[in-house]
């Protein structure tokens, strides 16, 4: 049986929350002069369940409004310090993903690590990650 939390959104933090049957982490949007080098933006140990669902990473987006130019930024999903996904998002050019979801299968008590890397370097420039989904006992 998965063990029943209750959670209240805190707003974005490294962790995984739970809501009865149903996960969520949700890295916040973080400046790009934070992300230089590959920033761990999401960290945590899953529990005796598995869980289905979807990660999604968001492109740098400019809270100034103007956003004109943009950059490309690195994302990694690890499973136990084994790098499962790698996407590129570029929001430099209009014919380019500027956000991705994809499915994933988390096993239980497995180390759940999503990083992120930016080629810009100010805070005007934020980026994000986020992983919903389903629990079920292992």
């Amino acid at each position: 049986m998965v063990k029943k939390q209750t959670a209240t959104f805190l707003g974005g933090q490294l962790g995984l929350s739970t809501i009865k049957d149903h996960a969520y982490a949700y890295s916040g949007q973080i400046g790009t002069e934070n992300t230089q080098s590959l920033t761990d933006m999401l960290s945590f140990t899953t529990g005796d369940y598995y869980l289905v669902g979807e990660w999604t990473v968001c492109g740098a987006v400019n809270i100034s409004g103007d956003s004109d130019t943009g950059g490309i930024d690195q994302f990694y999903l690890s499973y136990n310090g084994i790098t499962i996904q790698s996407l590129k998002t570029d929001t430099q050019h209009e014919d380019s993903p500027t956000l991705y979801t994809v499915p994933i299968l988390i096993p239980p008590r497995t180390d759940v690590v999503c990083q992120g890397v930016s080629s810009l370097n100010t805070n005007s420039w934020l980026i994000s990650q986020t992983i919903i989904g389903r629990i079920y006992n292992a």
